[in-house]
């Protein structure tokens, strides 16, 4: 990691120490302090080529005569920063605090020299990035059977040859001493080793007597969007194909569910119709809760290089803390939590108001609907929602955001008057092209469907959307929670590109693909997530089988859901590749293999579709989820659903999967194809990607001399639906007894649960521990102070985590952040399992808390 230029970094002391760490840096050679404003100094790494920069920092740490621990990095200074210099910075960061955490900076640049490789022996070939959904391509350089080293991919148009700093560290992901590398089987109380043919035969036997004693429904399969593509398609084949039950879920339930019936209700098709190149065109990007700075800094750093190159460009972070995104930002709006839905409305009203509207575009191409309000909350056991849309003038949705005046905007939110009148004014410029993300801020909500619905409002009135530069974004968390779980259709009621098994149609085309009677397909829909864990918990749901997830550390209100092992009756099969809360609890544990390990294709944020190759072995019996679940197919007697004739299984599998979507605008290249490039962004028709959806010009199924047309959407003739959805507030907010809100998510250095980051030295050094971050003037007020062990209570139950101030974060005053990825410390005991009724997405970002000393 040599730096051939300068560079500028923040770093922030503990109150009252600013001026004793400015004199010590200015007497350090290569560093120039050029700022300093109380206890935040500004410096500047001037390097060489043998200056390495982590070594810099490490020393900055150093030099502390107080615990480096009370030092906190706050991010580079924007100015001028390029793509590169933003990315480098959160890496050494992530090193620094790995080395004042406990863990050595020797240690840590050996096994990242270890992994740069020095031989010619070393073998490179492509992959991607097992991580979030922004889809990086990696090299990954093979020697004697093992990765040992990684580098961005410089032919990958996602990330142009850079990593972020797990990106970075993926090697380590594989080489974690606790591997599970047998099956293992419970007997006496204990998981004890088995064979595979001893723990598939006891799973099959098990599925089959359940059926018989139960039926079709008592059985589930959750899996994830770690799956790979063709995984998940096995998994849907086999269940809602062959066993005949829809109790196909997916942990992309609790991220992303509210994004797909926010695309299907506004669009009629799920998955945005813009793509990662307007990032290169945008002038305005609008964050909705949204840290992009540390869940997606490879996208954010896009967005930092276009505005280094055109000064003009604005980036806007409203959310409930400050974060590193904020320090980045151009502005910062602070919003009251849930009150997101208000702020959208008022802008749509100042839109009308200061005719703003792109009345053309409106009516050439828009409906208005309204739908039902007061839905509740989903809470109680045997929830059921429908909603009932409603065709409105444009009149009615005018008399409708006539409520939503700034005056009472303002006092819902407690955003400022002029703040949401300078917002609309960005919105509604037609010289500014305007890019609004979100991603767990907007979906993980109790009405999570309505405000991906509002925000698509705010681009469909000003007719900024599928065109360059200018569109609603939501971004991913897994690698292919789009290519498999939204795709493939791995969740309750769906089957693959955007077809459902309530329609007769869809249900013939699914059996005629797959060779089973059409009466073999269920026809109703099965549990979803929350729904199927309920429904375990409960004794009505039998038998589980999780792969690629952590639902005992990821699911609201643990303790109401691990009531489920209580009795012992409950049979729960877990795929994984480490020990975790969930294969605590199983009945069965199979080793997996993950990444490189096995063949695969995931589907990232833009649509793009990306494929690899097995590069290495897996570590002693492990096998990959697709073989587990071939396995147990042909143990069910299901086992003509996975020939695939002269084809090898994973390209057969393939193959046959994207039948569903060719010809109706889903359509995915061949797998060869993919075998030979970076991805293509489907629809891919006659080899071409499509950058924008239904864009004449772009989108091969808009028809000359249309323009736009949103052609998916047939109950509508071919129109986007704009939304009068009201504000309604969450399921639980704050009062005397539980004063604080909650909020949870994750940190950079780690990914979900954990699982695999923890097990990689220099990420677990860096971040080793879950923490609560509150703002300094609530502490005070409370009598707290950094590093106090403090009790967080919920009404559903309580935790003791240190005290961290002015670090990482700052929450406005009346909220608290928790990360979930500390398996030893279960956030989720406290969160609530309220959902979105129409998305049956649980809301983790909002629920009532008191905090004490402990």
């Amino acid at each position: 990691m040599s730096r051939t230029h300068a560079s500028s970094l923040l770093v922030t002391a503990l109150p009252g120490l600013g001026g004793q760490l400015a004199a010590r840096l200015s007497g350090e050679p290569g560093i120039v302090v050029t700022r300093t404003e109380g206890d935040r100094i500004a410096v500047v790494l001037e390097t060489a080529a043998a200056h390495n920069s982590v070594a810099t920092y490490q020393r900055i740490v150093d030099l502390q005569e107080v615990e480096t621990t009370n030092v906190a990095y706050t991010g580079l200074a924007p100015e001028g920063m390029s793509r590169r210099s933003f990315l480098e910075s959160l890496a050494v960061t992530t090193l620094a605090l790995s080395a004042a955490g406990g863990g050595s900076q020797v240690q840590a640049a050996g096994k990242e020299k270890k992994w740069i490789p020095d031989s010619g022996a070393t073998k490179w070939n492509k992959t991607v990035c097992r991580f979030c959904g922004t889809g990086c391509g990696v090299m990954a350089g093979v020697e004697d059977g093992k990765v040992v080293a990684v580098r961005g991919d410089e032919l990958n148009p996602v990330n142009k040859g850079l990593l972020c700093v797990k990106g970075y560290h993926l090697p380590g992901i594989l080489y974690g001493k606790d591997r599970l590398t047998t099956p293992l089987i419970r007997r006496n109380g204990k998981l004890q080793p088995a064979t595979w043919d001893e723990a598939l035969d006891l799973i099959a036997s098990k599925m089959k007597t359940t059926v018989e004693k139960h039926g079709k429904n008592a059985i589930g399969m959750y899996g994830s969007g770690q799956w790979t593509i063709v995984e998940g398609y096995a998994a849907l084949k086999l269940f809602k194909g062959g066993i005949g039950t829809d109790n196909v879920e997916a942990n992309a339930r609790l991220c992303m569910a509210s994004a797909v019936t926010g695309f299907m209700t506004t669009f009629g098709s799920d998955e945005p119709m813009g793509c990662y190149d307007d990032f290169e065109h945008g002038d305005t990007f609008v964050l909705w809760g949204n840290n992009m700075a540390e869940m997606h800094p490879v996208l954010f750093s896009r967005i930092l290089e276009r505005r280094r190159k055109s000064s003009w460009v604005k980036i806007i972070d409203i959310g409930t803390r400050r974060t590193r995104t904020t320090r980045f930002a151009d502005q910062y709006i602070p919003i009251k939590p849930g009150t997101d839905l208000a702020l959208a409305n008022g802008i749509a009203h100042l839109l009308v108001k200061n005719d703003a509207v792109d009345k053309a575009f409106v009516e050439e191409h828009v409906t208005l609907k309204k739908g039902l309000t007061q839905m509740g909350y989903g809470l109680e056991d045997g929830y059921q929602f429908k909603d009932k849309p409603e065709s409105i003038s444009f009149d009615d949705y005018v008399a409708f955001l006539a409520d939503y005046t700034p005056e009472k905007v303002s006092a819902t939110t407690g955003i400022p008057v002029s703040t949401i009148q300078e917002l609309a004014k960005k919105y509604g410029d037609k010289s500014r092209g305007v890019v609004s993300l979100w991603c767990m801020g907007v979906n993980q909500h109790s009405r999570g469907t309505w405000m991906n619905n509002l925000i698509y409002n705010l681009h469909l009135l000003t007719g900024k959307i599928s065109k360059k530069g200018s569109g609603p974004l939501s971004l991913t968390g897994q690698p292919s929670a789009c290519g498999t779980v939204r795709e493939v259709g791995t969740v309750a009621a769906r089957l693959p590109a955007d077809t459902f098994i309530t329609n007769p149609e869809h249900r013939k085309k699914a059996a005629e693909i797959w060779g089973v009677p059409v009466e073999n397909i269920p026809d109703k829909p099965g549990l979803h997530t929350i729904a199927m864990f309920r429904a375990l918990a409960r004794g009505d749901l039998k038998f589980v089988w999780v792969q690629c997830t952590n639902p005992f550390v990821t699911l609201p209100n643990q303790a109401r859901y691990r009531k489920a092992f209580e009795s012992g009756e409950a049979f729960m099969v877990v795929s994984d590749v480490y020990p975790t809360e969930t294969t605590a609890l199983a009945s069965v544990v199979l080793p997996s293999s993950m990444w490189i390990e096995k063949e695969g294709l995931f589907g990232n944020t833009e649509r793009r579709t990306q494929q690899w190759n097995k590069l290495v072995e897996p570590p002693g019996q492990a096998r990959d989820d697709l073989w587990q679940i071939v396995e147990i197919g042909k143990r069910l007697g299901h086992g003509k659903l996975f020939e695939t004739g002269d084809l090898p299984l994973h390209e057969g599998l393939f193959e046959e999967y994207r039948k569903f979507g060719l010809g109706i605008g889903k359509d995915l290249a061949s797998y060869s194809q993919y075998v030979e490039n970076r991805g293509l962004r489907w629809p891919v028709v006659n080899g071409v990607e499509t950058r924008w959806r239904y864009r004449e010009g772009e989108d091969p199924y808009v028809a000359e001399g249309k323009g736009i047309e949103f052609y998916k959407n047939k109950k509508t003739g071919g129109r986007a639906v704009i939304w009068a959805r009201p504000y309604e507030p969450p399921a639980e907010i704050p009062d005397k007894d539980y004063p604080f809100w909650l909020t949870t998510g994750r940190v950079l250095e780690h990914w979900h649960t954990g699982t695999m980051t923890r097990r990689v030295p220099e990420l677990f050094g860096a971040v080793d521990s879950a923490y609560i971050e509150m703002n300094p003037e609530d502490a005070l007020t409370h009598g707290l102070e950094a590093g106090n062990q403090v009790r967080i209570k919920s009404r559903r139950g309580e935790m003791v985590l240190p005290l961290k101030l002015r670090e990482r974060s700052i929450p406005e005053k009346g909220s608290v952040f928790i990360p979930f990825f500390d398996e030893t410390k279960l956030v989720n005991y406290l969160t609530l399992d309220s959902f979105c009724p129409i998305s049956k997405e649980p809301d983790y970002k909002k629920c009532a808390v008191r905090v004490e000393k402990a």
